[in-house]
């Protein structure tokens, strides 16, 4: 018979998503109930295909608890929570900590360009699994971005098609191209799945253009304002290392909900000339 720890570790292998509920306290909190409380240490384990195993000992509890799992594994954030002996959310006799496991956000850098292998580095060090993908075999290889996961000889827009069932509001999509061929379809494709952060590089003419493309496409108004572009944060970044902190920056940000400049809400060139402590600038 597969235990609970069994389904847990092969989750954990193949990267699926999982919450695992544990009993860490009861109290009767001088309240009189009807049945007792479960046990300390007592376990179910969730999936996001609603797939469940193991018991806290109560169904009604298990459904409480399982609901705030599910909760759990949209945001990506372990809590603890109180119920009470059968689930009822204003009484506290029942404390569970909701742990959860997600494999490690991933970021899809489409374009095998200067910026890439920068980009890639610092998404690395921020613990992304990066998949780098570009049509051109001479450009993307493993030896030019040894720091990427994956990288994969595609067009954009077919490998997206594959991987956007596993695409989440965790995860990011940085567009390098800045070629409309390559581009345009991607983000068209982009804009059908979950993913979180769609960027892409490029001056505000070419962005211009390319937001008529995706018009053309049948983009709405309310699909583009997903697409960050020009792609970062507004930090006067000039080299390849310095964009790539400027979109993860954007990233987090976003993510975050803390307010930052964007460069895609200002005007005028996106690079600026270099200065010494601010001269120039």
């Amino acid at each position: 018979m597969v235990g609970l720890f069994d389904v847990l570790r092969e989750c954990l292998r193949s990267g699926e998503p999982a919450a695992l509920a544990t009993v860490v306290e009861t109290s009767l909190d001088g309240a009189p109930i009807a049945e007792p409380l479960p046990a300390l240490g007592a376990k179910i384990l969730s999936r996001r295909d609603n797939a469940t195993i193991g018991s806290l000992g109560n169904p009604d509890l298990d459904k409480a608890v399982l609901r705030d799992a599910l909760g759990a594994l949209e945001t990506g954030r372990s809590a603890t929570s109180h119920y009470g002996g059968h689930g009822e959310r204003e009484r506290s006799e029942v404390t569970v900590f909701l742990q959860v496991f997600l494999p490690p956000d991933r970021m899809v850098v489409l374009g095998a360009v200067d910026f890439t292998a920068a980009l890639v580095k610092v998404a690395k060090v921020l613990g992304y699994r990066v998949t780098v993908c570009d049509a051109r075999p001479t450009f993307a290889t493993p030896e030019r971005f040894p720091d990427a996961d994956e990288v994969v000889v595609d067009w954009p827009h077919r490998y997206l098609a594959k991987v956007a069932p596993v695409l989440g509001p965790r995860d990011a999509l940085c567009v390098l191209t800045h070629d409309h061929k390559f581009d345009v379809p991607a983000i068209v494709t982009a804009l059908r799945t979950s993913v979180g952060y769609i960027g892409a590089m490029g001056s505000r003419h070419t962005h211009a253009g390319r937001v008529e493309r995706l018009r053309a496409e049948g983009v709405d108004e309310v699909q583009l304002a997903r697409v960050m572009a020009p792609i970062g944060i507004d930090l006067g970044a000039n080299t390849p290392e310095e964009t790539a902190v400027s979109i993860c920056a954007e990233i987090i940000a976003l993510r975050t909900g803390t307010p930052a400049t964007s460069l895609r809400s200002g005007s005028g060139p996106i690079h600026r000339r270099s200065g010494v402590w601010g001269e120039g600038l």
